[in-house]
């Protein structure tokens, strides 16, 4: 087994004044960003790290950039960036450009977005696969001894990573950012980073442990110091340290769960079958996780704050969609009679979900098995909020608005479709966890409720056009009975 390339890196305390008013215009602009509609005013650099040095035609730099925005509070988001530069961009990398340099140490030199470019895309895998420690990042893979903080390195993943592998992005709209390395591998990037555990590390390597074959297993994994420690001798902190990128197999041929959805209902074909295999995959994966980590009884005292939580969801949501505010009494109610089921004595297990399970986090292989990908939950709550336990109602309330959203995509509407696919994706996850999530339904309709809550508010402000689907649940989920 080799030991790990440790080598220093260093750049120019001037690097970040040289890319800011580039960057000013470019981040924001962003799929990935999550401050839209508010200025960057400043950055702050929190480490960053020279993989390539500029000695001929390419350089690369991965920055840990904190934006600040004033109409935030706190520090301001922490991103992750790899910054290509050469001295012309060739034309297949036009969409990648950031700007030309007119100051600081990269002035008269072009810079772009370096994951667009196979060759720096290539030397994150070697870094990977050679577990090397550059500045302030570690790269680690399965086996090496050390494990990721989150969980030992045991985890029953293949470790093993060839040379020479050719990259290429994925093109598609994510929230982070996705390299696929001759269809054998799959590194997805992160790029709003927090400090601590990440769940979109620690739960596959949990489901690995457990022989879960419904989650791809951990191959490599990418971290580096929060405090932009630039020692690579230096050991990390799990809860101290950001988790930048996740190496998984690619599930080659697979179909994205939305995208086949949308396909099937398209031609008119019946998706069921899919929909009961995808609730039989989703109950395995929860079983799985009941057993990999900690469970928790909810009674009164632990559900209380659950439903507190929920209406101030509502509240603020009424107070930003006006549209919601008829509906609110209504709303309320759901949230209150999950209330006072506990107040009677019911009680409910929590335990690790997903947290933000969706078609589009599914795939299917091409001999018909389904893998749940993804486990990074709601990007707009904090670490700690991810990795609470919750009822596995939660992820069930999140696939029956998913197959909704599906329903409204087609026009015209494949009237009961929905309904069709949301019954059997309950049917196939009674038929492994021998309990119907429909058979508790105060529970499910809280929390499709505050699903469609946060869907409304999302849609307000990114795609007002989609406005009308989740208002379409709000009608339903209020109404009374």
């Amino acid at each position: 087994m080799s030991e790990a390339t440790t080598r220093s890196a260093t750049t120019s305390p001037d690097l970040l004044t040289s890319l800011d008013p580039l960057l000013r215009e470019w981040l924001p602009r962003q799929r990935w960003f999550a401050g839209k509609g508010r200025p960057v005013t400043d950055f702050s650099l929190v480490a960053a790290t020279e993989l390539l040095p500029i000695t001929g035609q390419l350089g690369l730099y991965h920055l840990l950039v904190r934006a600040h925005q004033p109409a935030l509070q706190g520090p301001g988001d922490c991103y992750q960036l790899l910054i290509g530069v050469r001295e012309a961009l060739p034309p297949r990398l036009a969409p990648a450009l950031i700007g030309h340099v007119d100051r600081g140490p990269l002035s008269g030199r072009t810079v772009y977005d370096a994951l667009y470019d196979a060759r720096p895309a290539e030397v994150l895998l070697e870094a990977m696969r050679t577990r090397a420690r550059i500045g302030a990042l570690r790269f680690d893979r399965v086996g090496n001894g050390k494990g990721a903080g989150e969980a030992a390195d045991d985890s029953g993943g293949e470790g093993e990573i060839p040379a020479g592998l050719v990259a290429r992005m994925v093109t598609s709209e994510q929230s982070n950012s996705s390299i696929v390395y001759g269809d054998t591998f799959i590194l997805k990037l992160l790029r709003r980073v927090l400090p601590g555990i990440n769940p979109d590390l620690e739960l596959p390597l949990a489901l690995a442990r457990e022989g879960c074959p419904r989650v791809p297993a951990p191959v490599a994994w990418i971290r580096a110091a929060a405090t932009g420690t630039t020692d690579p001798d230096a050991e990390l902190d799990p809860e101290d340290s950001y988790v930048l990128g996740v190496l998984q197999p690619f599930v080659r041929g697979a179909a994205d769960g939305w995208e086949l959805a949308l396909r099937e209902l398209a031609k008119g074909e019946d998706f069921s079958g899919e929909a009961r295999a995808l609730g039989r995959a989703t109950a395995e994966v929860h079983l799985a996780l009941a057993r990999a980590l900690p469970t928790t009884t909810l009674g009164h005292a632990q559900l209380r704050p659950l439903v507190d939580g929920m209406i101030e969801r509502l509240d603020a949501a009424i107070q930003a969609v006006p549209a919601l505010h008829p509906y609110g009494p209504g709303l309320r109610s759901a949230y209150e009679a999950l209330a006072d089921l506990a107040a009677e004595g019911q009680t409910w297990t929590a335990q690790r979900v997903h947290g933000d399970l969706h078609l589009g986090q599914c795939l299917r292989s091409p001999s018909g098995e389904w893998s749940l990908i993804d486990f990074e939950g709601e990007p707009s709550k904090t670490l700690t909020e991810r990795r609470l336990p919750q009822p596995p109602v939660r992820d069930i309330a999140g696939m029956l608005r998913s197959f909704d959203y599906a329903a409204h995509s087609l026009h015209p509407r494949s009237p009961g479709w929905a309904e069709v696919c949301r019954a059997a994706y309950c049917s196939g996850y009674a038929e492994i966890c021998g309990r119907d999530p429909r058979t508790d339904p105060v529970l499910l309709r809280a929390y499709e409720t505050d699903k469609a809550v946060y869907e409304v508010v999302y849609e307000a402000r990114h795609r007002p056009d989609w406005l009308p689907v989740p208002m379409s649940a709000i009608h339903r989920l209020s109404a009374p009975g």
